[in-house]
């Protein structure tokens, strides 16, 4: 096992705060929805866009950040993402319209999508194969933490500081982030910088993937049937017309789709999928539950979700220092298994369930999901070759984007059905849980999928197959 020095762990802390500015603005002003209606004298529905064009703009820009680190470097795409955040932050906080807003907020999330992905990439390629598995749970139990932490930082900073202080809070975050990147980060060499850009897959893969999630949360929303089916429709389109065009492709596409064929990354993606769903679909359902049928406020509400990271936090410390000397597959199945464990109990939200066990359940599906994410990702890291990086990390953070998009919109449905169905309120929300445990269900389907171990041969073979193909 080798050993993580000092200057490794303060490169991670260094990425680390890239991801958490894009992670945490994702759902940090889902609280704030009120407060921006008063003050542009806007419809709750007009708000939303505050949320679901910052979600469109990540999902638009995460495929182009492979190409991007291949041709430019991966620290320097990252130090030009951190800015470009910065500076979208900024306009945020200084908005002066709703329409400037949400303007704004694609700036915004267009910097924030290449965040995650190319932080992922740049430490994996810096930590190398051997302790990639302890160093990238620092990165992966952020997406965790951000549907938990953002509701709970949005809600403190809304009552301190006012909103424009919910973009503003990462103008000193992102300059901390620049200044200690240019001294500590090494650069990685672009791996082609002669590559050309797909730009057929470009106008297929991040239209497509922003259509389909678009119709997503417009079934969230309620929206008309007409526009839902015709988005989904055409989303599903032009993502297939991509997939024959990467599989075509002579050169690099943004995605590779063969990518999903290759063992283990297809289960792997299975199963990244079905648990961004999971966690994304209950931080949706749980909140609605405890300030509607459970009568709390939202801050009542932020502290009894505080669990959910409290043992994210405790599961990432495990898994740290068991991932290198413990089957992956063990470690995946036991988690999805805490995370089972932790859901029972939502199953009975109509027969009142108290505060305290749901804290406790919580906690466990919170320790579960940090046990799920990093040795998956730990096992794809390892098998891709280096040159490959960048557009791994481009497929796992899209599948955790849209396995939180399809599980919100889908239990939003499922739980709008059983309100309809049933007189009691919480009795409904409990049915909708219970397809959260069926999504659970089909993630350890596929994670038993998984290799037991990743052999030491593993990334030299796929560095061969790699020279081979090309």
């Amino acid at each position: 096992m080798s050993e993580i020095d000092a200057k490794l762990w303060r490169i991670a802390f260094v990425l680390v705060l890239g991801t958490l500015m894009a992670t945490l603005d994702s759902t940090i002003v889902s609280v704030a929805v009120a407060a921006f209606a008063d003050r542009f004298s806007a419809s709750v529905a007009d708000v939303q866009w505050v949320t679901t064009a910052y979600l469109l703009a990540v999902v638009t820009a995460v495929p182009a950040s492979g190409w991007l680190a291949d041709r430019f470097g991966g620290r320097r795409t990252w130090l030009a993402a951190v800015a470009a955040f910065l500076v979208a932050s900024l306009l945020c906080g200084l908005a002066w319209s709703l329409p400037s807003l949400v303007v704004f907020r694609v700036l915004q999330g267009l910097a924030g999508g290449l965040l995650p992905p190319t932080g992922q990439a740049l430490l994996a390629g810096i930590a190398g194969r051997e302790r990639i598995g302890r160093v990238i749970a620092v990165v992966g139990v952020l997406p965790l933490l951000s549907p938990v932490l953002g509701p709970l930082v949005g809600g403190a900073v809304l009552h301190a500081a006012g909103w424009r202080w919910m973009f503003l809070i990462n103008v000193p975050i992102g300059v901390i982030a620049l200044a200690l990147a240019t001294r500590l980060v090494p650069a990685v060499p672009p791996t082609a910088t002669g590559a050309r850009f797909d730009w057929r897959g470009a106008a297929l893969l991040s239209p497509g993937l922003a259509v389909l999630v678009f119709g997503l949360t417009r079934v969230a929303h309620g929206s008309p049937a007409w526009q839902v089916v015709a988005a989904l429709v055409a989303g599903v389109a032009m993502l297939a017309g991509f997939t024959l065009h990467g599989v075509r492709a002579k050169g690099t596409p943004l995605v590779d789709p063969l990518l999903f064929i290759r063992p283990p990354f297809g289960v792997a993606a299975l199963a990244l999928l079905a648990l961004g769903a999971s966690v994304f679909g209950t931080m949706f359902l749980l909140p609605l539950y405890l300030q509607g049928p459970g009568e709390l406020s939202a801050w009542q509400t932020g502290i009894l979700l505080a669990p959910q990271g409290v043992g994210a936090a405790a599961g990432t410390v495990l898994v740290t220092r068991v991932v290198d000397t413990t089957a992956p597959r063990t470690l995946v199945l036991g988690g999805m298994a805490l995370v089972a464990a932790g859901t029972v109990a939502f199953t009975q939200l109509g027969h009142g369930v108290p505060d305290v066990v749901v804290a406790g359940s919580l906690f466990l599906r919170g320790v579960g999901a940090a046990m799920i994410s990093t040795p998956i990702m730990t096992i794809v890291y390892r098998r891709v070759s280096r040159p490959r990086l960048p557009r791994a990390a481009v497929a796992l953070n899209l599948l955790g984007t849209l396995g939180g998009s399809i599980g919100t919109a889908v239990l939003a449905v499922v739980l709008q059905a059983r309100i309809t169905a049933r007189a009691d309120q919480a009795a409904a929300f409990g049915d909708a849980f219970c397809w959260v445990l069926a999504l659970v269900a089909l993630a350890a389907i596929a994670a038993s999928g998984l290799p037991r171990q990743v052999s030491a041969g593993d990334a030299d073979h796929e560095q061969k197959r790699t020279t081979t193909d090309a």
